[in-house]
């Protein structure tokens, strides 16, 4: 501000003037201005990402979902030395009574005449029957987007069938063998009704490209929750399969929806995989090599899941299945999204022929070990026998696998066992760390 005289009026002039403009300080407030802006911004995101999912629990919390447990059966376990039959404990028959009751019951059987009506009633039970269980299967489609040659996009689908095991109040879960689909882009479940929903895989079975796959109940329509249902599960053990009726439903002919009828052929062939044994259940139902779905006793109750991998050379056809028993836990452990423990091995039960004659002490027999596993790593050996696990008696390999399952990966595990040296065999302990079973 300078101050002018006025020679004409004798008072004094004032004169304001602008502060000259400093570039470079208002260039650094702007600068600092817009900083502290992008600071706050990220502060805020990171903030709401923190707290958001923990304000959204409080406000909306989302159901936990409910452990599936499958019953195990309850058997009568027969121990290897108690396969015996004492014959002084026997008691003789009544001299003929075989033959009379031969007698008997062909005599019964020459009155019993069917007819057209009978054979139809007969069939209509069993159509119904398999109606009911139909409620429990679903189409699983797996979806995937390829280019043609004339650079156009297309959809092509793989179909499998696939079968409700559990609800875990959350989700419907559903068993599968998923070989032919777990490369698709996308999943996808057709119910009974015709609805479908998106499907993802809950987890996975290496061993034998079984898994569990889960959609979600709420986009589940209520009146499709009304008309399907949860399968019942049956036993597979037993001596008495062969030559029983059963259904295979699913696609025992390749095709979504198919049905057929057949007996039981055989149930004494197992399959050897790493860390397990499973039942092979053969059929006389001619179907197709890709069949999926499973096989159902007359009391509506599944007892396997059907598979090629029993199928022989001279009989790619017939339908095969895996028995439910020695499934339901490994069912369990997908269900529940537990990870399956690897431990690397092949076995076999000791027979009493081989405890006796060769003395080789009852447990689970080693016959192979696989490279670069677990047990590979611990020093197993192919002829060992497993005898103890964790404080466990293993008298089977069954109860090793049994006990095994239960197991986490990367968890250590004592076993004892007993190697044949050249004065018979020793007990050794060894310690090793289970992990999982890559694909």
């Amino acid at each position: 501000m300078e101050e002018m005289k006025n020679p004409d009026s004798g008072f004094m002039k004032e004169t304001i003037k602008r502060r000259p403009l400093n570039r470079r300080k208002l260039l650094r407030r702007t600068l600092i201005t817009a900083l502290m802006a992008v600071i706050f911004g990220l502060v805020a995101c990171f903030t709401f990402l923190l707290l958001e999912p923990i304000i959204s629990k409080r406000l909306y919390p989302e159901e936990e979902p409910d452990t599936v447990i499958f019953v195990e059966e309850q058997e009568d376990e027969i121990l290897p030395e108690d396969m015996f039959v004492d014959d002084s404990q026997m008691q003789p028959e009544p001299s003929g009574a075989p033959a009379l009751v031969d007698e008997q019951i062909a005599q019964v059987l020459s009155e019993v005449k069917f007819g057209i009506e009978d054979y139809n009633s007969l069939y209509k039970g069993l159509s119904e029957m398999a109606a009911e269980v139909e409620k429990s299967m679903v189409t699983v489609v797996g979806v995937n987007s390829e280019i043609d040659w004339f650079n156009n996009a297309y959809e092509y689908e793989g179909k499998i069938s696939g079968v409700i095991i559990a609800d875990n109040g959350v989700e419907l879960l559903i068993l599968a063998n998923v070989e032919a689909i777990e490369d698709a882009e996308t999943l996808k479940v057709n119910f009974i009704d015709g609805k479908q929903c998106t499907a993802t895989i809950k987890k996975k079975d290496n061993n034998i490209n079984l898994a569990v796959l889960s959609v979600r109940k709420a986009v589940i329509p209520r009146e499709t929750m009304d008309k399907i249902a949860i399968v019942e599960m049956g036993s597979s053990a037993g001596r008495s399969l062969v030559g029983t009726p059963i259904i295979a439903i699913g696609q025992p002919m390749g095709v979504p929806g198919s049905l057929c009828y057949g007996f039981i052929t055989s149930a004494g062939s197992v399959i050897h995989l790493p860390d397990s044994v499973y039942k092979l259940i053969t059929t006389d139902i001619y179907g197709s090599q890709s069949a999926t779905g499973i096989l159902v006793n007359m009391k509506g109750q599944m007892i396997g899941m059907i598979d090629s991998l029993g199928h022989s050379e001279d009989a790619k056809n017939l339908i095969c299945a895996i028995g439910i028993t020695e499934l339901k836990k490994v069912a369990q452990n997908l269900s529940n999204d537990s990870e399956i423990p690897y431990f690397g091995i092949y076995g076999a039960d000791v027979t009493v022929d081989a405890h006796q004659e060769l003395g080789v002490p009852y447990g689970a027999y080693i016959m192979e070990i696989e490279m670069d596993s677990p047990a590979m790593e611990a020093g197993i050996q192919s002829g060992d026998v497993i005898i103890n696990m964790d404080g466990y008696e293993v008298n089977t390999y069954t109860e090793l696998i049994s006990y095994l399952i239960d197991k986490n990966p990367e968890e250590t595990t004592d076993i004892v066992l007993c190697r044949q040296g050249p004065e018979g065999y020793i007990e050794m302990e060894l310690q090793i760390t289970l992990r999982q079973k890559a694909d």
